[in-house]
């Protein structure tokens, strides 16, 4: 299909974290003195700025309010007493194998600079993305900004571009860009929820995309 960059999202799709991201919230709101949402709300907000997402579980807080309770989300997130946060198995393998195939890689992600670098940092991976997008420097997704600001500065077109993600913000970023989109279901959203959006295929592990792309190729 001749795809010269893959965009990934971040959580979800290459790294694991629902768990870490889910309880951050919930004591976020702990914190604030507000009924957390449930752990099946808050994990479907998942890939959305904190800004947009704490919105959508306190609708009449002023703007004051929201940016205490999602500073108080990354502080958990970021101070958690619990297990490092973990690649998806085989995660690394497959952004190594992209590498040597001289494929242009990025991270889109609904998490701020502040946040996503001392993690991206901690896996190693850094040199192996030729640039990155937070929420906090453009417009969260589903709007495309992320993926046109990335596109514009690699060089590269909407037909040369796969976005590789879990959830549907994903998926209609990827369709608002007009860029293709690979869906993986082993994260935040179900399968049946990430076709609904039209991406080229989903699959169940992020390592699926080594063989996925090996058939594109050929075809």
């Amino acid at each position: 299909m001749g795809f010269r960059l893959i965009v990934f999202d971040w959580d979800g799709t290459l790294m694991d974290s629902e768990a870490r991201i889910v309880t951050s919230i919930r004591a976020a709101f702990a914190d604030m003195g507000e009924r957390p949402p449930s752990r099946e709300v808050a994990r479907d907000v998942i890939g959305l700025d904190f800004a947009e997402a704490m919105a959508r579980f306190w609708p009449e807080a002023d703007d004051a309010a929201l940016s205490r309770v999602a500073a108080h989300c990354r502080f958990h997130y970021l101070n958690a007493d619990a297990a490092p946060l973990a690649l998806f198995s085989g995660a690394r393998e497959l952004v190594g194998w992209l590498s040597q195939r001289d494929y242009l890689l990025a991270v889109a992600t609904g998490k701020s600079r502040r946040s996503f670098d001392p993690i991206l940092d901690d896996t190693g991976l850094a040199d192996r993305f030729h640039t990155t997008r937070c929420a906090d420097e453009t417009c969260s997704k589903p709007h495309p900004e992320m993926l046109l600001q990335i596109m514009d500065e690699l060089g590269v077109t909407g037909a040369e571009t796969l976005m590789v993600g879990d959830t549907e913000y994903d998926m209609q970023m990827a369709y608002n860009a007009d860029t293709s989109a690979l869906a993986v279901c082993h994260g935040v959203h179900e399968r049946e929820r990430l076709l609904a959006q039209g991406p080229l295929d989903c699959l169940e592990t992020l390592p699926e995309l080594r063989s996925w792309l090996e058939r594109s190729e050929v075809v």
